[in-house]
């Protein structure tokens, strides 16, 4: 198996502690980036449908999760005519020290984004949508409102248009996650991010527990969507706590996993402590079906939106 690279940190600051802490941001600093293993490596690409997508985001006001968490694979997904939309602003409530969205206090609330979001899905003449937001705990609802309103404008455009919604916790407030899934969604996400141990260190503010009721809660609603979330590795955990958090998910009632590689995003993130291989992702997916998930994408560069409607497509046409 190639060399993986292990980034080394104090004590009481460690991913390898019991309960450790995220250290300082000027701390991170200190530890530079490491070079990427050639599995990492992505074929920079721009084609037609690359520039007019983004003409068209550009175009109506929007802003796209692909654009603000400097995912990697936004040239193919672009190029191939897919985005996932980021409503709520771009100004995050909360400062994961994972994530490269903005954390600001936002001001307002933009009621006309929903219609934006619509026109641009009717400009991209997109069948499947995948909608995220920021974090909006300024907001009484969470935000959860502007996503019921997202979802009922891009139906009356199209009733037959699929919609995956990548929601925040809404801090716990069951009566917002009501609101979403009273929309009708297809696919409810949300991700756990990371294990149990490291949750405080990556998340901050964001409990584990609290992910899993959410996810519990969407799994037991009626009409029931299809539930899924993400993990990502490389920020300390090993591969029994993965799995253990394989686990957590599916009797939280997850259908659809997705498993990837995290990557930081600046040096004021955290650092990534090892690279995991190609063939260990290949065997926690392997895993994850024996566990029984209806789908797990799991892969170095596999994000939560990567492909979401190729994972989903086979449980949401066998209902």
């Amino acid at each position: 198996m190639n060399k993986v690279f292990v980034n080394t940190s104090p004590a009481d600051t460690s991913a390898s502690s019991p309960n450790p802490k995220a250290p300082p941001v000027a701390e991170r600093l200190r530890v530079p980036h490491v070079r990427h293993p050639h599995w990492m490596k992505i074929t920079a690409r721009s084609g037609p449908n690359f520039d007019a997508v983004k003409s068209i985001i550009r175009g109506h006001g929007l802003h796209s999760v692909c654009q603000e968490a400097a995912c990697p694979n936004i040239r193919e997904c672009w190029d191939e005519g897919t985005a996932t939309f980021m409503i709520l602003g771009h100004h995050c409530t909360r400062g994961c020290n994972f994530c490269d969205v903005i954390k600001a206090q936002p001001v307002g609330l933009d009621e006309d984004e929903p219609r934006r979001v619509a026109d641009a899905v009717a400009a991209m003449k997109l069948k499947q949508v995948v909608i995220t937001s920021v974090t909006r705990d300024d907001l009484p609802d969470g935000g959860a409102a502007i996503f019921a309103r997202t979802i009922a404008l891009l139906r009356r455009q199209d009733t037959n248009v699929k919609v995956e919604f990548l929601v925040p916790d809404f801090g716990g407030n069951m009566d917002s996650v009501k609101i979403v899934l009273d929309s009708d969604v297809h696919v409810f996400a949300h991700n756990i991010e990371t294990v149990a141990r490291l949750h405080k260190r990556v998340r901050g503010a964001a409990k584990i527990d609290r992910s899993l009721a959410v996810l519990r809660y969407a799994n037991q609603y009626t009409p029931r969507p299809v539930v899924k979330s993400g993990i990502m590795l490389g920020l300390g955990e090993t591969q029994t706590e993965v799995i253990e958090a394989m686990h957590q998910c599916y009797a939280a009632g997850v259908d659809i996993l997705t498993i990837g590689q995290y990557l930081r995003p600046s040096l004021a993130h955290l650092p990534v402590e090892r690279f995991w291989h190609p063939d260990e992702f290949a065997e926690l997916a392997r895993i994850g079906a024996e566990i029984g998930f209806g789908h797990v994408e799991s892969g170095p560069l596999v994000r939560s939106s990567y492909r979401a409607f190729h994972q989903s497509q086979g449980i949401l046409e066998s209902e």
